[in-house]
């Protein structure tokens, strides 16, 4: 097969059938570990098992052409990846055995470079034998010997009318569409840098939603990337916005926020001033009597929202939902309850649905 740029064969290779082996090598390093975890992604859906090997200065690929000649039993495709180190030298025999070149020695039945050749030119399937060099060139014998029927991928270094193209191709892979000012933000912010803008655009898919595109304040450090603020979900809850509290809570809990100060710190605190509201403005209470009661000043947020969310919600639901709460934060503690998480979207979505 013929050589093809990384960038020509990550726009095709979602698309492309993987053929038996793939030779991997080129200048940019981070391209070559990105077009290696392409491949390696696209042999695993194809229903094989990955193994790795690394073969370093003084090392021979004997343990990797065992792995290629031996079948498994509990795995039949294999998806055997191999990096090949700068330190390796390019001698064609390469610690390999001296009984191996006698004509008594069938081809392949050494450990050497000829011996990986001969499994190169011979290798029919199903699995996959994946060679990363870390060179700007593979040996020039085994390229000659990959050229029949094996995918070769050079990562060079990008000129600076692809830097687009590649972010646009990091971004597909992730399932992301971006729009075009948040494609010229990524570049004016990473330029030339294609390890960090792969890195921002896998840092976007904590939060995006699905079928939205990617808008410039979705990339802001600032932004909708930050972990939240304390006591953003709490506001959220008591303005029954009910899909903001759910993405507020996924992106806390993503990025590290712990499920029981979620708990113990916003939401039971939020859902009691909100019952305190609620009881007061049933006994016909003004709104200044419960701030008062709560020892706020009547145009304190706090007051005035949790007034809002009692209104919303009323006292009965109010009560369900805070002795619930109350119960899955025992329950927590006790460790009786270990999808903590998925129990807290459930809190959330019961006290904020609307009532039948």
């Amino acid at each position: 097969m013929p050589l093809e740029p990384a960038l020509a064969y990550l726009r095709g290779a979602a698309s492309r059938k993987l053929p038996p082996v793939a030779i991997i090598f080129g200048q940019h390093a981070f391209l070559r570990e990105y077009v290696l975890d392409s491949v390696v992604r696209a042999a695993t859906r194809d229903g094989c098992q990955y193994r790795g090997f690394q073969i370093g200065a003084g090392d021979d690929y004997g343990a990797l052409l065992n792995e290629l000649r031996a079948p498994d039993l509990f795995a039949p495709k294999l998806a055997i990846a191999c990096r090949v180190l700068r330190s390796k030298r390019d001698r064609s025999d390469d610690a390999e055995p001296a009984d191996s070149r006698s004509p008594s020695a069938g081809a392949g039945s050494g450990t050497g470079e000829a011996a990986l050749i001969a499994a190169i030119e011979n290798a029919r399937g199903p699995g996959h034998l994946i060679l990363l060099y870390e060179k700007d060139n593979a040996p020039a014998k085994v390229r000659r010997a990959a050229e029949k029927s094996a995918l070769l991928v050079e990562c060079r270094r990008p000129f600076d009318n692809q830097i687009e193209q590649y972010v646009q191709v990091f971004a597909h892979s992730l399932g992301l569409k971006l729009t075009s000012a948040a494609l010229d933000i990524l570049i004016a912010r990473h330029g030339g840098d294609l390890a960090a803008a792969a890195n921002a655009l896998a840092k976007v898919t904590i939060f995006a939603e699905p079928g939205r595109a990617v808008q410039p304040n979705d990339l802001d450090e600032q932004g909708a990337r930050r972990m939240p603020e304390a006591f953003e979900l709490a506001e959220s809850l008591a303005r029954g916005r009910t899909s903001s509290a759910l993405a507020q809570l996924g992106r806390a809990i993503a990025l590290g926020r712990d499920v029981f100060e979620i708990l113990g710190v916003e939401i039971i605190p939020t859902m009691r001033r909100m019952m305190i509201a609620a009881s007061m403005l049933a006994s016909r209470k003004s709104p200044a009597d419960v701030a008062a009661a709560m020892g706020v000043s009547p145009t304190s947020g706090l007051a005035t929202r949790a007034i809002e969310g009692a209104r919303r919600l009323g006292l009965p639901r109010l009560e369900r939902a805070y002795w619930r709460a109350c119960k899955l934060d025992a329950d927590f503690k006790n460790g009786q309850l270990k999808e903590r998480e998925e129990a807290l979207a459930g809190l959330l979505l019961e006290l904020m649905e609307s009532p039948n």
